[in-house]
């Protein structure tokens, strides 16, 4: 099957998920990601690898620090950015997502970073734009956050160094996470021999061993490993939910979300 992310020539043409890319390729975006580490500390934060290029935010999600972070990324390459205020486009009066992104491609715009509530968006924006045009998915649904999944691989690897040692937990609502998913996929390409998921049996998706993971229900158990990543809770139980699915340990889990959504939901 051929990978939509890749153009005729193996090379990346669209970033849409971690799944699919190879251990070689990630590790090349992570030392890529390392060299610019230095840009941010210098008085002039700029390098012209985008000069000339028009980058498109296009949120159909609300977002701040996602897509600020992606504006300041485009612009520290020198690209010119629009931010797409979608609530007040045309798509409020009907027009359809690749409406828009074409009427926006005919004003020569070159990158589109989309973040959209529905699995597959990004997916479906570039099996319909021309081989020139590039797709950057910023989250889709509850399906995959591929840059969030390699910011996280990134940050493990500057503080842990070898991925083949490590165990790590990953704690929270696995269910509704699309950055769990990337992170799982992410660390199962990168070689981490133990992934543990710790959720209550309602939070996890069904069959996720599948994915290569270790179930856990207890936080008290699950948790020592090397590295811990904290997922949002995107859905709520109400307090006598809470009570049955969490068992004893429930105040535990009660403070590691309250921990997680506060720190880091975006």
């Amino acid at each position: 099957m051929l990978n939509p992310q890749l153009n005729s020539k193996g090379n990346l043409n669209h970033l849409l998920s971690i799944e699919g890319l190879s251990k070689e390729r990630i590790i090349q975006i992570l030392d890529t990601a390392e060299s610019f580490l230095k840009i941010g500390e210098r008085d002039v934060k700029k390098v012209p690898i985008l000069r000339g290029k028009t980058v498109c935010n296009v949120f159909f999600e609300n977002s701040t620090r996602t897509r600020t972070t992606f504006e300041i990324a485009a612009k520290r390459l020198s690209a010119d950015v629009i931010n797409l205020n979608v609530a007040t486009s045309s798509q409020s009066k009907g027009e359809t997502i690749l409406d828009t992104i074409n009427n926006l491609i005919a004003m020569n715009a070159d990158i589109f970073v989309v973040r959209h509530s529905s699995s597959g968006a990004p997916h479906f924006i570039a099996s319909h734009v021309k081989p020139h045009i590039h797709i950057i998915n910023a989250g889709d649904g509850n399906h995959s956050h591929p840059t969030q999944g390699l910011l996280d691989a990134f940050t493990i690897r500057k503080y842990k160094t070898n991925f083949n040692q490590l165990k790590v937990a990953i704690v929270g609502d696995i269910l509704h996470s699309r950055v769990a998913r990337s992170n799982i996929h992410a660390l199962n390409i990168l070689g981490v021999p133990e992934i543990r998921v710790i959720a209550p049996k309602t939070l996890l998706p069904y069959e996720i061993e599948k994915l290569g993971v270790h179930v856990f229900h207890d936080v008290v158990y699950g948790s020592f490993v090397d590295v811990c990543a904290l997922e949002c809770v995107a859905v709520f139980p109400d307090a006598v939910d809470i009570l049955v699915v969490f068992g004893p340990y429930y105040s535990v889990y009660v403070d590691v979300f309250c921990c997680a959504v506060s720190e880091f939901c975006n």
